[in-house]
């Protein structure tokens, strides 16, 4: 007996320290710590479709990366907004021989307020942001829509591109 009643007074010193490691974990942090804005590629007739002959980027983005490479097969693509701008403009190459021509590229701009958001301890501070205004070219888009003005790290569509395709 006196075994089980010395472990029985330990328990309240146990309980609490359990507790405390247990509290001290990162999965309280979603996994997207950067608020990046998640667009869908449609048809014009709304059906969601996957393109594979384009090469999209960011208009004067450092070193002129691509986000989408030619030959990629895509239904949908994370376009990065920058904190230090109020407005991202981002590119789209098509890559067939008769449409293979700068003035045949569309483009699609955004203009936005960054916002500094505290996320939790875990994930520490991101940006979000706030879309002001949505310009963009129709060579071969028939229209973009935005679904939600903010920019946050939920990992969901927030814009849509709808194409002219045949």
């Amino acid at each position: 007996m006196p075994a089980i009643r010395n472990k029985l007074l330990l328990l309240p010193a146990i309980l609490p320290a359990t507790l405390l490691f247990a509290g001290c974990n990162t999965t309280g942090c979603m996994d997207n710590r950067s608020s990046l804005l998640l667009a869908g590629f449609y048809s014009a007739s709304d059906k969601a479709i996957s393109l594979q002959h384009i090469e999209m980027g960011g208009v004067g983005a450092p070193n002129d990366s691509l986000i989408i490479e030619a030959g990629e097969s895509t239904s949908e693509v994370y376009l990065p907004l920058r904190h230090t701008d109020s407005s991202t403009s981002f590119f789209i190459r098509y890559l067939n021989s008769d449409v293979d021509l700068t003035e045949n590229f569309d483009t699609i701009t955004l203009t936005y307020s960054s916002i500094p958001y505290f996320a939790s301890e875990e994930c520490g501070a991101i940006y979000q942001y706030s879309i002001k205004s949505l310009e963009y070219t129709t060579h071969f888009i028939d229209r973009v829509t935005l679904l939600d003005s903010l920019i946050n790290n939920a990992d969901m569509q927030k814009m849509h591109i709808y194409f002219l395709t045949d």
